[in-house]
């Protein structure tokens, strides 16, 4: 049962990566054809984001009246619909209108999803959630690119992946019994699991009350050990943080969490652009390597799902953003396009193994009675990332020249190591290295 809803769970964060890469990879073909100009796609990312820092924010309500099963159908049904708009829309501002049930059909499955995962399993089932994400995100530029190459352009690969997305919807309407029994198991596990634990505390008390030489008399003894067993309790139970901006670390990791979103979705929007205007590379041949892009996070975070068994979350996020500045050089540097190719390839990489680590070290770093919320706070500044970074580029773009694309990425990654290590100064985890265990 457990492993049918993780699959569940995966087909799900399909469905999220399947729109995001699209726009990207169609907009050189898009743009004279609808009569927007150049810098027009950053509006439309934009809205986009902007509808799924909304749906983001109020995503602990939502998740918590409807349950996470019915909110994914909800949200795969409102981006399949949006993306049947985008395949017919006649100009720009349908465009515009249909960005906004795109943008919020995403936000709160996102962070419900994430929130769940990073509650219930380990870090290598996050990185392999996010891994699936990037199957939707590579294989979006791939059917957009056939179709481009065809003779149904543009529409045509819209109206493809709104149809993938239906499927999906189908799946997910079949499976939605699924969730609340699976919940329910849950419960039945954290019953049993808390009853054994009240269990192995009562016979720890009487072994300890016998032989704990801290304690005086068997009376001392006994209220010591009670009074361990509540404040292990109170520890457990310790209520949410009002102000979680006061946290130590958030500040800095929330920095994070926007420099790599604004980072991630600069590349899908752009990166097409830059390659056909600056590398002069096809539109067909652009809109491929932007998929391998997306490829490079996909198979990244499938190897670091491995790679966490033995390696902390803090490691790999230091190495990811080493890789993705090595990428940043290799596009910056006048080499052969080819290099543009292997320059996208480590960006990716390097990308894939920081967001779903930093995800899952919130509650450890955070405090689990804090996650929730803050979750929900990390997917709303992730967004504004994706909101504002790439749309900022694109007038400057446009003012300038694209060319400048590999400059401004190279300061956003430089930026987010910055940020990410702040956490670390600010949280001196001394167990960074090798684990001992899974």
């Amino acid at each position: 049962m457990a492993t049918w809803f993780l699959l569940i769970i995966y087909l799900a964060f399909i469905s999220l990566g399947l729109p995001d890469s699209l726009l990207g990879s169609a907009w050189p073909v898009m743009q004279p054809e609808i009569g927007a100009s150049f810098g027009s796609a950053g509006i439309l990312s934009m809205i986009i984001a902007g509808g799924t820092i909304v749906s983001s924010l109020a995503s602990g309500t939502i998740v918590g009246r409807l349950g996470v099963g019915k909110v994914t159908l909800i949200s795969c049904l409102m981006t399949a619909g949006a993306l049947v708009g985008f395949s017919v829309a006649p100009s720009f501002v349908w465009l515009a209108v249909l960005a906004i049930p795109l943008g919020l059909g995403a936000g709160s499955v996102d962070a419900g999803l994430n929130q769940y995962v990073a509650e219930n399993y380990k870090a290598h089932h996050m990185s392999w959630l996010h891994c699936f994400w990037g199957v939707g995100a590579t294989t979006g530029p791939l059917i957009m690119s056939a179709f481009i190459a065809g003779d149904y352009s543009w529409r045509g690969g819209y109206a493809a992946v709104a149809i993938i997305q239906f499927a999906l919807v189908v799946v997910l309407f079949l499976t939605l019994p699924l969730w609340e029994r699976v919940a329910e198991e849950h419960k039945l596990e954290k019953a049993i699991q808390n009853d054994e634990r009240d269990f192995s505390n009562e016979e720890k008390t009487k072994n300890e009350t016998k032989v704990d030489p801290e304690f005086s008399s068997v009376a001392d003894a006994s209220s010591g050990i009670a009074f361990k067993n509540k404040t292990a309790t109170e520890k457990l139970n310790r209520p949410a943080k009002a102000n979680l901006f006061a946290i130590k670390g958030i500040k800095p990791s929330l920095a994070a969490f926007l420099l790599y979103c604004g980072a991630e979705s600069m590349v899908g929007l752009w990166g097409a652009s830059f390659l056909v205007g600056v590398r002069e590379v096809t539109a067909v041949t652009a809109a491929g390597w932007v998929s391998m892009y997306y490829g490079g996070i996909t198979i990244g975070r499938l190897i670091t799902g491995f790679i966490t068994l033995m390696v902390s979350n803090v490691v790999l996020i230091r190495c990811g953003q080493i890789v993705t500045i090595a990428g940043g050089l290799l596009l910056i540097l006048p080499l052969p396009a080819i290099f543009s190719l292997a320059g996208f390839v480590l960006v990716g990489l390097g990308l894939a193994p920081i967001y779903p680590g930093l995800l899952h070290e919130t509650p450890a770093r955070f405090g689990k009675e804090n996650s929730a919320r803050l979750m929900g706070y990390q997917m709303a500044v992730a967004y504004t990332g994706s909101t504002f970074l790439p749309p900022l580029f694109g007038v400057l773009a446009t003012k300038t020249s694209v060319s400048l694309f590999p400059l401004v990425l190279l300061i956003i990654l430089g930026l987010m190591l910055f940020s990410a290590e702040k956490v670390n100064l600010a949280l001196r985890k001394p167990k960074e290295g090798i684990r001992s265990g899974a």
